[in-house]
């Protein structure tokens, strides 16, 4: 059980370099750990006219993966669904992307539009 609690806790650890980075490069931060039916989108930021959803994979190595390859079909749907869900009942004009932000070792890459709906 404390392995889960340290999983959690650096994942955690990698949502809050994510959200500081994005604030960094000039996004506002709509929302964290938006839960709906489909699942969980990490964070919700917007930059302009996109409203970006972000999955962040925090890794302290690459022996599993680049982290970018755990996004597979089903979570990139997941995302999609949340998204509709989140703009339902909105009157919002904007693009929506969907990134993934890498929290590792060797600093935070920013994977912009790393799938589409």
């Amino acid at each position: 059980m404390a392995v889960r609690g340290a999983k959690r806790r650096f994942g955690f650890s990698g949502e809050r370099k994510a959200a500081k980075y994005l604030k960094k490069n000039g996004y506002k931060i709509l929302a964290r750990n938006f839960r709906c039916p489909f699942g969980e989108v990490d964070i919700i930021a917007s930059s302009g006219d996109i409203v970006a959803f972000i999955e962040v994979k925090a890794r302290s190595g690459n022996s599993f993966g680049q982290p970018n390859e755990a996004v597979r079909a089903d979570r990139q749907k997941r995302y999609i669904n949340c998204a509709r869900l989140y703009f339902s009942g909105r009157d919002i004009d904007c693009v929506v992307r969907f990134d993934i932000i890498e929290v590792g070792a060797d600093g935070i890459n920013h994977i912009e539009n790393a799938f589409t709906a």
